[in-house]
């Protein structure tokens, strides 16, 4: 039972690595590589990685279970990133949808609540330094997945990619919450109506900007999405510059009185903060692409010390300028008529719209993966654009019938993000390298664990009472 599930679950040798909902930069250059060996395009199995999966194939017994994923890039390209490029990956993976809720979060969570940011992040740097160790153990680990499987077998592995697919899903409806609270803003004059159907105008809006981004998920070249992914990149970049010269600039004073703690909402807001840090997933690619993986600690330590600044310092910033008034994305609270309030919220709005392509792909090679090998190329892109476009109609329909961003947020923190970012890896670190660890390291990572699962629990259970009570006064009114 379990290998079957392995081999709908998991990565095969053609699979890309599932990236996180923080930024896809990595995946997307590996995606866009080209095979120079055998002069094929990225994302098509070349003659080279054929032979292998052949090979693999024999190995396995006719399994998929014991087989190495791997992708065409890592079969032909050599390391390359130095330290530098490397944090700028991780940095970039990092930083994205959970900026917006930091200032709602510390002004909820009280400025105490700042030491719990710090914390998180510390346990965060901690645990991505022990999958490099888990790495270091076994040269054929290339992903998080494999590091599942080298710890816990096919179950291991079974349960690291649902995961992963379940992080990609509620992320994915996180984004298309935001993109309908922001993209009101934007067309704060438009007024939309169909007779035949009770929506509202955001409603509408956002349906026809999922509409538009619609036909990215037919995409068979994946350079395009790989343009896209870095598009999103930039958009997160700019939404943090313009929060930054908001204080700077605008009439818009600091100085806000923000609580000193409200244990009441920690709960809640651990989630929040939780999802800020969620990018272990991608981690493992990080590490397999360094010309030099012995500084992957260091690499780990340097980017999550400038993210946690800069998480801190913009919760700080938000929750100063705009107090109690302070929205769940800070987007929202901007000063309206303000330039750098129109570039956020275009920002907001289009990173979605940036997203949905790459964060496919995993399911859609996957998905091809599974249909018959003598299968017409055109059968195959109507196949795979169908099932994509259900899956982000389905995305759309529960965003529009729950849009509560910051529950949905933390509840994929509390629910998820803690599990993959904590729980796992301090798991996988101990089964694989126990025997070899001191009783301090033990109990660190037990600790950890023990931690984790408390911040799961009580964090999950807030989230959904919270998000529960949301949605019955929603029908309420």
């Amino acid at each position: 039972m379990a290998s079957w599930w392995c081999r709908l679950l998991c990565p095969q040798p053609k699979q890309v690595a599932s990236e996180s909902v923080h930024g896809a930069w990595l995946a997307a250059q590996r995606l866009g590589r080209r095979c120079d060996a055998c002069d094929v395009e990225a994302g098509e199995l070349c003659k080279c990685a054929r032979g292998q999966e052949e090979e693999e194939e024999k190995v396995a017994g006719g399994g998929r279970v014991a087989a190495v994923a791997m992708t065409t890039s890592q079969h032909h390209s050599k390391p390359t990133s130095t330290f530098v490029q490397s944090v700028i990956n991780m940095v970039g993976m990092l930083i994205g949808l959970g900026q917006l809720s930091t200032p709602y979060a510390l002004e909820n969570g009280g400025w105490a609540s700042a030491f719990l940011l710090v914390g998180l992040g510390i346990m965060c740097a901690y645990t991505a330094h022990i999958i490099g160790k888990c790495l270091d153990d076994d040269p054929s680990s290339k992903t998080y997945q494999d590091i599942g499987h080298q710890a816990f077998g096919s179950k291991g592995r079974v349960i690291a990619s649902a995961f992963i697919y379940l992080e990609i899903f509620f992320a994915l409806v996180s984004y298309t919450i935001s993109l309908s609270d922001n993209i009101q803003l934007v067309f704060a004059g438009a007024r939309l109506h169909l007779p035949w159907l009770h929506l509202s105008t955001t409603q509408l809006l956002t349906i026809i900007a999922v509409l538009v981004a619609l036909p990215s998920l037919w995409l068979r070249n994946l350079s395009s999405i790989s343009f896209l992914s870095f598009v999103g990149i930039v958009m997160s970049m700019i939404i943090f510059i313009t929060i930054v010269c908001t204080a700077a600039f605008s009439s818009v004073g600091l100085g806000k009185h923000i609580p000193a703690l409200r244990l009441d909402k920690i709960p809640a807001v651990s989630g929040l903060y939780m999802f800020s840090y969620a990018g272990h997933i991608v981690f493992p690619n990080i590490y397999t692409a360094m010309k030099d993986p012995s500084s992957f600690t260091k690499v780990s330590i340097t980017s999550f010390s400038l993210v946690t600044v800069l998480y801190t310092a913009l919760a700080f910033v938000g929750a100063s300028l705009f107090g109690p008034t302070v929205n769940s994305q800070v987007t929202l609270s901007m000063p309206p008529r303000l330039v750098f309030t129109r570039v956020a919220l275009w920002a907001t709005v289009l990173t979605p719209v940036t997203k949905y392509a790459l964060e496919f792909a995993p399911f859609a090679i996957q998905l091809e993966h599974h249909l018959p090998a003598t299968m017409e190329p055109r059968a195959r892109v109507i196949i795979r654009g169908s099932i994509g476009s259900a899956g982000l109609l389905l995305i759309l329909a529960l965003a529009l019938s729950v849009p509560y961003f910051q529950y949905v947020l933390s509840l994929t923190g509390s629910l998820i993000s803690v599990a993959i970012s904590v729980i796992f890896p301090c798991a996988f670190y101990l089964k694989i390298r126990w025997g070899r660890l001191s009783r301090p390291v033990i109990l660190l990572n037990a600790a950890m664990i023990a931690l984790g699962f408390v911040l799961a629990v009580v964090g999950t259970a807030s989230s959904a009472k919270l998000l529960v009570q949301s949605i019955q006064s929603g029908h309420v009114a």
